[in-house]
């Protein structure tokens, strides 16, 4: 495989920090440009985090004398990357500007950020749920006037608790659904030192991702014509969003009602299924996409979250409701596959495909 040249959008903030630490040694991705706001350029990236590294392991070695540059300079990475990911902090509308800025200069962008995920010719993909979507790819690049700028981007990093479990069940015709996600406090960019209000705590509002949790699965379902992606109109879906004193993982609580009702041995092995990236053996897929632990007790966060690398998706406590027809636990690495290695995972799979070429 071609080594590509990579750009980090974000480098300092947590997500950017996963995304540091992912890069470190990968096989076909050579990290050569970290950048973040402007207070942090000019700054070795050690000297950027400083006080802020969110880990217990050292920074990479490759990063720690790295000089941080502006995000807002696109033309200083002219030529000098193959595509960036981005993760920042800002507000919506200027992060929807300096992505299609970076786009239009003909460096793809593989985005962590929520701010094209309803734009209709950005494809937001779970690499082993709607790979298909890269397809309107094209489209974006005739509206954005380029040949090889684009943006790509993952779903909240809570749907990965649910929306893979519940993308094989689709079958047997999902009616409606509930979910209450339990969000660890990495999902706002939090430790336990950073936000000692959790402790002992839930908090039970996160803003916006209730409305997230209930539309963006929509999308993920939809389907590309005339060189968009028309969101499905159902199921329907509510969501209960909580934040809790979990460091990393997010976990779910879902019931589903179905058109017809399938059986739990019908479910599980619904359940034993791969995706594109199991295929072709991407560097970042989980070996077991889903995992289901007959145990009442699992899965848990601090037990299961870093099996299959953090990558995986795992299922537990399936039984039949009395209100819905079945329900169950979830729950994903909210930091890994929710968001920097889910990012990375879409990348892989953007570079097998050639959008990168």
């Amino acid at each position: 495989m071609k080594q590509y040249r990579v750009g980090m959008i974000g480098a300092t903030g947590m997500v950017g920090q996963r995304f540091v630490r992912l890069l470190e040694d990968h096989p076909w991705f050579r990290p050569v440009a970290l950048l973040a706001s402007s207070r942090s350029a000019g700054k070795t990236y050690a000297e950027a985090v400083n006080g802020k590294w969110a880990f217990d392991v050292p920074i990479p070695a490759y990063a720690r004398d790295m000089v941080v540059s502006d995000a807002s300079d696109c033309a200083a990475l002219d030529g000098k990357v193959d595509f960036v990911f981005c993760a920042v902090n800002m507000k919506k509308e200027e992060i929807r500007a300096l992505e299609e800025a970076y786009a239009k200069r003909e460096i793809p962008v593989v985005s962590n950020n929520s701010a094209h995920r309803f734009t209709p010719d950005v494809p937001m993909v779970i690499p082993e749920v709607n790979p298909e979507h890269l397809s309107v790819i094209p489209s974006q690049r005739k509206r954005l006037g380029t040949k090889r700028g684009f943006i790509a981007v993952k779903s909240n990093c809570s749907l990965q608790s649910y929306v893979p479990l519940l993308h094989p069940l689709k079958k047997f015709g999902i009616k409606s659904a509930a979910v209450c996600t339990y969000q660890a406090i990495s999902g706002a960019g939090k430790t336990f030192a950073t936000m000692p209000e959790i402790c002992d705590n839930v908090i039970p509002y996160i803003g916006g991702e209730e409305e997230k949790s209930e539309k963006e699965p929509l999308k993920i379902w939809g389907e590309v014509k005339d060189g968009e992606i028309v969101p499905a109109s159902s199921p329907v879906i509510t969501a209960q969003c909580l934040r809790v004193p979990v460091s990393d993982g997010h976990t779910a609580a879902v019931f589903v009602s179905f058109e017809q009702k399938p059986s739990k041995e019908e479910i599980l092995s619904a359940w034993e299924y791969g995706g594109e990236p199991q295929k072709l053996r991407l560097p970042s897929a989980p070996e077991k996409f889903i995992t289901y632990f007959g145990e009442d007790d699992r899965p848990q966060p601090a037990l299961d979250r870093m099996k299959e690398k953090g990558m995986g998706i795992f299922a537990g406590r399936l039984r039949e409701d009395p209100l819905f027809d079945w329900k169950f636990i979830g729950l994903s690495h909210n930091t890994l596959r929710g968001a920097a290695g889910g990012a990375v995972l879409l990348a892989e799979l953007l570079a097998v495909k050639g959008y990168f070429d």
